[in-house]
């Protein structure tokens, strides 16, 4: 008998449940890439300050250490509820950066003040808009919806760098960020219109204590299930260990490299940030069109050469070459952080899918850790020694991992390999 065939990848699209989550995903991570790169350049002009940026770019994650409760909040209230108003709290901060630019009383404290107030809700954003997608996929859909849900992240980053920092340039940024209010209303509205799924509960006998359990005990009970769970452990600390030394080179730091090392403006700095989206989306987009995956070995290859571009990348001395560095380095990214999201959703049980997501989210306070620490030490030895002791850590400790988990992770017959 031949082998069924394999989905495409846009079978995600005939579920109508996705046919509204993927726009309204898609505007919210627009705007999130709009006022990345806007309010960093604002901060770095405004102060000329390097440790400013990456306080800046820190307090955007000052939340992950709340995510988990985010995470409880969705499997009890339901996840659709839950991010209609996480995206209706980012219009009215955004509306509050709007009105005080057109009446001009806008200054760098506003902005932090903002950004801490954003910080506390954004960064659990992927982590609940990740456990809908699984609550209402087929599990053959799974990895392709994933892969294309990505791209929603890849796109806004082209789209939003580019149109960011051309409206910012040419409008400024009143009028820039009357374009981010009406797309975070519009995501708002269209997260309304997914059919909720009935919230998960524990098998029927059990489901009273746990309407009873506080939340708190849902939490417990979330990391608890992670820890004994050696592969879901595993992706947790990939998922920790990038955030801590990668992404400060390619994200938060952005700014920085664009005007001090290369010399440009913002427009650069689009361009900088679109390079590592647009190879972000080629990688989102190969992987939802390959199927049979071994997603575990996935993760720990793409992972390595990761690092090893960022190696090379931290050398370069023009725009031209960091663009072309970028460009591996976004693909390789997509590659290793899709394959950590699917091993989590195949891995955790549907009433627990909201905790496992908000711990996921939790780690990610190992960024602005290592953008605060990038900044004092570029201030110390430079970019390039800075950024080469962080890729070579980075990759050390990934090998780490690889070998320490390597029944769980390398192993052809092991469940996180499952195709």
């Amino acid at each position: 008998m031949s082998e069924p065939a394999r989905p495409s990848a846009l079978a995600p699209f005939r579920i109508r449940n996705y046919r509204f989550q993927w726009p309204a995903d898609l505007l919210t991570s627009w705007a999130f890439e709009m006022e990345l790169l806007i309010l960093g350049w604002y901060i770095l002009v405004e102060t000329g300050s390097v440790l400013l940026l990456t306080l800046y770019a820190s307090l955007g994650y000052v939340g992950t250490l709340i995510a988990p409760m985010f995470g409880v909040a969705g499997d009890r209230i339901g996840h659709r509820d839950l991010l209609a108003m996480m995206r209706a709290t980012y219009a009215v901060l955004a509306a509050t950066l709007m009105t005080l630019a057109f009446t001009g009383t806008l200054t760098p404290v506003y902005v932090l003040i903002v950004a801490v107030l954003m910080g506390l809700v954004r960064p659990s954003d992927l982590g609940v808009r990740g456990a809908l997608v699984a609550n209402t996929m087929p599990h053959e859909l799974l990895i392709g919806a994933i892969s294309v849900s990505r791209t929603t992240m890849d796109t806004a980053r082209i789209a939003g760098a580019l149109s960011g920092a051309g409206l910012f340039a040419a409008l400024g940024m009143g009028p820039a960020y009357v374009a981010i209010v009406s797309l975070y209303v519009t995501a708002m509205l269209l997260t309304l219109c997914v059919n909720a799924p009935k919230k998960p509960h524990p098998v029927p006998d059990v489901a009273g204590e746990a309407l009873r359990a506080s939340p708190l005990r849902d939490l417990k009970e979330g990391v608890t299930y992670i820890w004994t769970t050696p592969r879901m452990q595993a992706a947790m600390w990939v998922a920790f260990l990038v955030n801590l030394t990668a992404y400060p080179l390619s994200n938060g730091l952005l700014p920085y490299i664009a005007k001090a090392i290369y010399g440009t403006n913002q427009t650069g700095l689009g361009y900088l940030s679109a390079s590592f989206a647009i190879g972000s989306l080629a990688g989102s987009l190969a992987l939802s069109m390959i199927g049979g995956v071994r997603v575990a070995r996935l993760m720990i290859a793409s992972t390595l050469v990761w690092y090893a571009a960022l190696l090379v990348f931290v050398q370069m001395q023009t725009l031209e070459t960091a663009i072309v560095c970028l460009l591996l380095t976004g693909f390789c990214q997509s590659l290793s952080m899709i394959s950590v999201a699917v091993i989590l959703m195949r891995a955790a049980s549907e009433h627990f899918r909201g905790r496992v997501m908000g711990v996921r989210m939790m780690v990610i306070y190992s960024l602005p850790l290592g953008l605060l620490a990038a900044g004092s030490l570029i201030e110390e030895i430079g970019f390039a020694a800075t950024g080469t002791i962080y890729a070579a850590a980075g990759l050390a400790m990934m090998l780490a991992i690889a070998v320490h988990w390597r029944a769980d992770l390398w192993h052809v017959h092991a469940p996180a390999n499952a195709r």
